[in-house]
């Protein structure tokens, strides 16, 4: 019979690397805590109709990347390949916007998307983000990108480049797009077939394309910064000059348009050095009509996404916590119960502390202990039993000591 294995596109993630990924965890709540975001978790699924109002059909996450599926009473779901339109829907229908202050929050979890697996992205992938609601200054959109790189330096990650783009309003973007049309069809001929079809459809998504000759009739395309309204401008003058007043090193990007259609105003992504081609980290801007759209009220929002596949493949040393790890070492059989016992007095002092019930002799029980790196290990035998005693061995230095069982909890305070 053939070996089950994991579908393709995902991935069993376990130690050492799950080591990373506890550590990425803790980074983002250290960071997005002091900049006062709280946690929001939605599900994993969705109604198709949320991702195809809120993210667009025309979008190759929609047409091409969507795992969708019907339940037993056939309504259509879907697994959320983005998580902006699940909080959005969230906020809505339990009434965050009038109960809550401040309106920012984050997310961890993963995401599905259809696609060709490659270095740091499956289609089961992680993201981590934010979203700021009812808000709708500049000076928060360059706060958002300040939090997203304030993070990323952090976690040691230097060769990072932010890139920032506006992609105007619904009074400024429709004429923009009409020219951007013309402009786009009168170079079909050198355009890939899907940017052709894109002319009509959608002429922004041509921005996105890879093919070397999109890129070249792309960059030749008009420019959205050159045709935005007043109120537009302004925002995007103000956005630059809050990052220079945050110290966050950026440049003009006119290209980036992201791949999501509810995008207004603000756009913005941090690109890595180490990543090739597809080198994006992160991305994200301001959506001020999607919470509209989706059955709300014209309330602002801003966020970005993080692939967390992408962050960890910066992540080659981490800091690990200092924290005590003890192995129980017993005797035999005869020794077993009071070795259980100083377990549980180990774990109830919050001590790291493993014992084999199964064990072996003493040297087997020793190589294990050097196996999960135990800095201590309390050995329980004979002679240690009749004096209520714990003999507790240096893993290192291979120093011995004795304590009695009631000089445990101080022992610990001392050496943790």
């Amino acid at each position: 019979m053939d070996k089950i294995k994991a579908p393709k596109g995902t991935k069993d993630i376990f130690t050492p690397d799950i080591e990373k990924w506890q550590y990425l965890e803790e980074k983002i709540k250290e960071v997005f805590n002091r900049f006062y975001f709280s946690e929001i978790r939605t599900p994993i699924f969705e109604h198709t109709e949320l991702f195809s109002r809120g993210i667009g059909d025309e979008t190759e996450v929609v047409s091409k990347e969507m795992y969708t599926f019907k339940d037993r009473k056939e309504r259509s779901l879907t697994l959320r390949p983005e998580n902006t339109a699940s909080v959005v829907r969230a906020a809505i229908e339990n009434k965050l916007f009038d109960e809550h202050f401040p309106l920012r929050y984050y997310y961890i979890g993963p995401m599905f998307r259809y696609e060709r697996p490659q270095k740091g992205r499956q289609r089961q992938f992680h993201q981590f983000g934010v979203e700021v609601f009812n808000d709708p200054s500049a000076e928060v959109d360059a706060e958002v990108i300040l939090v997203a790189y304030k993070l990323l330096i952090d976690l040691g990650i230097n060769t990072i480049n932010v890139e920032i783009n506006s992609v105007g309003c619904k009074n400024c973007r429709p004429d923009y797009l009409k020219l951007l049309s013309e402009k786009a069809e009168m170079e079909s001929e050198k355009l890939c077939s899907d940017c052709q079809r894109k002319t009509k459809t959608n002429p922004l998504r041509i921005f996105d394309c890879k093919n070397k000759g999109c890129i070249e009739v792309a960059d030749n395309l008009p420019k959205i910064t050159d045709n935005l309204c007043q109120d537009c401008n302004t925002h995007f003058v103000k956005l630059k000059e809050s990052l220079n007043l945050f110290e966050v090193p950026f440049f003009v990007n006119t290209r980036l348009v992201r791949g999501l259609d509810y995008y207004t105003k603000t756009a913005f992504e941090i690109t890595s050095e180490a990543l090739g081609s597809q080198n994006a980290i992160l991305g994200g801007g301001r959506y001020n009509d999607l919470i509209k759209q989706l059955g709300g009220n014209e309330i602002s929002g801003i966020g970005f996404a993080a692939g967390m596949e992408r962050v960890i493949l910066h992540l080659d040393k981490i800091e690990k916590k200092n924290k005590l790890k003890v192995i129980i070492v017993y005797h035999s059989e005869n020794e077993k119960t009071a070795s259980l016992k100083i377990a549980k007095r180990c774990w109830d002092l919050g001590l790291n502390a493993f014992i084999d019930y199964g064990a072996g002799n003493m040297k087997k029980q020793f190589k294990k202990g050097d196996r999960i790196e135990a800095d201590f290990a309390f050995v329980i035998g004979k002679d240690e039993v009749v004096d209520s005693m714990i003999s507790i061995k240096n893993m290192k230095t291979r120093e011995q000591e004795k304590i009695k069982n009631e000089d445990l909890e101080k022992w610990i305070k001392k050496n943790i």
